[in-house]
């Protein structure tokens, strides 16, 4: 059993991956600003702001993993990577490994080409661009934090979210730094889907340090 806290428990990405760290068999802390619609048995659900120190005090230590699952959207626009900086600081020499999940824009469009953010930039509404740019800046705060950190960076496929309807199809397929397709060409896996991958990276580590991605 892992004792696992999910920062951002309540998001399409984090809710999935308290519900399924429970239902392993895990000791979960999920931390959000409030309280969910549907709390999940035997979960410890911690309202408070991640800007709070007190509070990262609180769900960080005596930890196996930290997952931030926290959406850089609305007021916390710009906010994340401080978190994430004081998250690498204080886990780091530690035995507490930290996760991320980010976005598709910095994998890579092919083995050893562009990102999907470098040939998509331009036709990206600006609203969505500072999104984007946290994935990538929050990626490039881990690859350049302490050798004494162990950490991983989920990116999820070309096309993840709510909004889409995914279906959960209970399996993935793994991939690494390079945007996955399935045979339609389809870039896209749903949040139970991920939280799969997502757990059996934390039950069997595989990616000290790395970047992973999985489609459905």
């Amino acid at each position: 059993m892992a004792r696992i806290t999910v920062i951002g428990g309540n998001g399409y990405a984090g809710a999935a991956l308290v519900a399924e760290s429970r239902k392993r068999g895990h000791e979960v802390t999920s931390v959000s600003r409030s309280a969910p619609e549907s709390p999940v048995d035997g979960v410890d659900h911690v309202e408070g702001s991640v800007l709070d120190a007190e509070v990262l005090d609180r769900v960080t230590e005596g930890r196996d993993v930290v997952v931030s699952a926290l959406s850089p959207r609305g007021d916390m626009v710009g906010k994340v990577e401080g978190v994430v900086a004081d998250l690498i600081t204080r886990l780091a020499g530690t035995p507490t490994r930290l996760g991320y999940i980010g976005g598709a824009s910095s994998l890579l469009t092919e083995e050893g080409g562009p990102r999907l953010w470098d040939v998509s930039k331009d036709h990206v509404p600006d609203e969505v661009r500072p999104e984007v740019q946290t994935g990538l800046d929050t990626l490039a705060l881990l690859e350049e934090s302490p050798e004494s950190l162990d950490w991983f960076y989920v990116s999820p496929p070309e096309e993840f979210g709510s909004w889409l309807g995914t279906p959960s199809r209970g399996r993935y397929t793994l991939g690494g730094d390079v945007l996955l397709r399935d045979a339609e060409g389809q870039s896209t896996i749903s949040a139970d889907d991920l939280a799969l991958a997502i757990l059996d990276e934390i039950e069997k580590p595989a990616h000290h340090r790395k970047r992973f991605t999985a489609i459905a």
